[in-house]
């Protein structure tokens, strides 16, 4: 009877041993949580919605009047980087479409673990080996670029009317695209005209939603005061225009509030 005691406090022991490293392996899980990009328009502050389309209401920083028929964008690759220098990767893109406020909130179908990232950033656009990707969602939305120009896809497409030198009102459409000379055949590229949107440090301890804002204004500000009697029109082709824009949209985001 005592050996039958004794192998079962023995088993019993076993038991609880085993039960408590698993206890202490649960423990030692990260957590992961989700994320979800809010992306909000405005205009020197004044927010921008899809109703504000239409009437030409705006003033650039040059002086043109201005208003928005079509505005959207891509942007592709969130990474979060850690204080160590470790960067998690998202190898995801979303088309936003402020014109018909769609996709103004995403959330990427990949988890990311809490912790305190020194860096959240995204890439404006598509880097080069992502716009040589075929993407039947932008294809469908004739965000394509043409062969003769590199094919591949927009960057942005912002359309709109303003009243030029003449007091006569113009269209334009300030095309964003991968920066390219020598259209035809065998077109050359002088830069990368895609670039980094760097929000800053957050701290992640739950499902989050962090706000992206864009002032449209420093589309036409700065380093380059944008002159639509001269840049309105036909700016896919002109690799300067192409390259005054990658300069002047670097200064368009920063990070806005953050819920969790």
């Amino acid at each position: 009877m005592l050996i039958k005691t004794k192998k079962l406090i023995t088993l019993l022991s076993i038991i609880t041993l085993l039960t408590a490293c698993n206890s202490s392996d649960d423990s030692d899980e990260v957590q992961e949580i989700s994320t979800t990009f809010k992306f909000t328009h405005n205009w020197d502050g004044a927010l921008i919605r899809d109703y504000n389309f239409g009437p030409i209401q705006y003033v650039t920083e040059h002086g043109e009047s201005i208003s928005f028929e079509r505005f959207r964008y891509v942007i592709s690759d969130i990474i979060f980087t850690k204080a160590n220098g470790e960067q998690i990767e998202l190898d995801v893109y979303n088309l936003v479409d402020l014109t018909n406020e769609v996709n103004m909130e995403y959330t990427p179908n990949i988890q990311i673990p809490i912790g305190n990232y020194t860096n959240v950033s995204f890439t404006f656009g598509l880097d080069n080996e992502d716009n040589a990707e075929n993407y039947t969602d932008l294809n469908s939305a004739s965000f394509n670029v043409p062969e003769m120009m590199g094919g591949g896809y927009h960057y942005m497409q912002f359309d709109g009317k303003f009243i030029n030198s003449s007091m006569e009102e113009q269209g334009f459409n300030y095309h964003a695209i991968r920066a390219v000379d020598n259209p035809g055949a065998n077109p050359t590229f002088p830069q990368d005209t895609f670039f980094t949107v760097n929000l800053g440090a957050i701290d992640i301890t739950n499902n989050i939603e962090i706000e992206v804002k864009m002032n449209i204004a420093e589309w036409f500000k700065s380093p380059n005061l944008w002159d639509l009697n001269i840049y309105n029109q036909m700016l896919m082709p002109n690799s300067t225009a192409q390259i005054m824009m990658y300069e002047n949209g670097q200064n368009a985001f920063s990070l806005g509030e953050v819920f969790q």
